[in-house]
């Protein structure tokens, strides 16, 4: 686990060589802008609903006294609770809509890794690749969700806290990882097959979203880069995993 983990974080050097390479900088534009406005939109509504939440659960404080305290920790629960769900949201909504645009992009990666001339192993449409991201994504999102709220709660209790930030933040990376990885998985697996093929790679998943999620702290720079970076990072090692384990022989 630990060493997949590694390889998924190592995995983010070269990439800029390989786009540059291949010349893949035009493909990422739509999912850029894509990636831009669901950013914009979440953060602008995370900061307007964070007070109104707040003072809407300190209404139900029955208690003059305390009740600032309470509306201070109420904004402050309020405003990561909706954070964490803005980066829950993001990654799955700008994953889906970008996959039509991202597959092409795995594709011709793996046949520079492979040496061989691009074509779809499975010949899908541009719908096709749209429905297939979105139904991985939703399918994620609900996974994600289920194992976010309780270790969110949990994490209210003192000194667990700090547990649960942690497995929130690999939660996180883990499903970011799962998208990016299928990408290229679409290629090769039915939708089936592709859950079990990264529940059997974890930590590759993991790794890899650990810098997806890193860089969506650097603001703007890193919403813009956090796509083509990590999905270049992920085809790659996704490829070479593929190809030890045999599974691209006769594609």
């Amino acid at each position: 686990m630990i060493k997949n983990i590694l390889n998924g974080i190592k995995a983010y050097s070269g990439t800029f060589k390989i786009i540059s390479l291949l010349g893949l900088w035009k493909y990422f534009w739509i999912p850029i802008l894509i990636s831009l406005i669901t950013a914009a939109s979440i953060f602008s509504t995370a900061y307007g609903l964070s007070d109104n939440i707040g003072l809407f659960i300190t209404q139900s404080w029955p208690y003059d006294w305390g009740k600032q305290t309470v509306l201070i920790i109420s904004e402050i629960f309020s405003g990561l609770l909706i954070i964490v769900i803005g980066f829950i949201l993001y990654k799955h909504i700008v994953m889906a809509l970008s996959a039509p645009f991202m597959s092409p992009v795995s594709e011709k990666i793996e046949a520079h890794l492979l040496g061989k001339d691009p074509h779809s192993h499975r010949n899908t449409s541009f719908l096709q690749q749209l429905w297939r991201g979105l139904r991985i994504n939703l399918r994620n999102l609900g996974m994600e969700l289920a194992l976010t709220i309780p270790i969110f709660l949990l994490g209210l209790i003192p000194v667990i806290g700090l547990v649960s930030t942690i497995l929130l933040f690999l939660v996180q990376a883990y499903y970011a990882g799962f998208g990016n990885m299928d990408y290229t998985l679409e290629r090769h697996f039915n939708y089936s097959e592709s859950v079990q093929f990264v529940k059997r790679n974890k930590g590759l998943a993991i790794g890899n979203g650990i810098i997806f999620m890193l860089f969506l702290f650097i603001p703007v720079i890193g919403v813009i880069l956090v796509l083509p970076l990590s999905v270049t990072a992920a085809t790659t090692r996704t490829v070479a995993l593929l190809n030890s384990k045999n599974d691209l022989q006769n594609k």
